[in-house]
């Protein structure tokens, strides 16, 4: 199955100085990733790359991705158009080499056959730049959900038990 943004890399191709990349998705790839995220839109999807090759096979990747995507509002599930800008540092692991268990390397990016999907890498890190509870202006939440506690009432409430209570006494 090919991914939605797909963008293929071979490592035998990046020369020994490294080089810049510059990836855009189309507006089907949009769309589609879209739906992937479950999220009505992706208007804009774009990353600014430096690949340097690293000694033993692997390539460094920094740069950053833009986009603009649509989130409906977890108050008011109107739609929220939000900016995302986000640092990315990934690394192409080189042939045999295994994943770092490291949390705080570089993502690392799986090359089969020397060859890396850098859509897909990047398509991972919107993913997760997401803003998992985004909000329209102003939206704010009910105070019963806000956490506040409600002003205490000076009865407590009746069981819901009460009236059945009452009418076992009737005959």
């Amino acid at each position: 199955m090919t991914p939605e943004f797909s963008r293929p890399v071979a490592l035998a191709r990046i020369p020994p100085e490294g080089r810049q990349e510059r990836l855009r998705a189309t507006p089907s790839e949009c769309a589609a990733l879209a739906l992937r995220f479950g999220i009505p839109a992706v208007n804009r999807f774009a990353a600014e790359l430096v690949l340097k090759p690293e000694p033993g096979g692997g390539v460094a990747i920094t740069g950053r991705i833009l986009a603009e995507v649509v989130q409906d509002c977890v108050v008011t599930l109107e739609p929220v158009v939000q900016q995302v800008e986000e640092a990315v540092h990934l690394r192409i692991l080189g042939p045999g080499e295994a994943h770092s268990d490291d949390p705080e390397a570089p993502d690392d990016v799986d090359a089969a056959g020397g060859v890396a999907d850098l859509g897909e890498a990047l398509a991972e890190q919107l993913a997760l730049a997401l803003d998992p509870y985004p909000r329209a202006p102003g939206a704010v939440l009910p105070e019963e959900v806000a956490g506040e506690e409600p002003e205490a009432s000076p009865e407590p409430p009746a069981s819901p038990f009460a009236g059945l209570a009452a009418l076992r006494g009737r005959k």
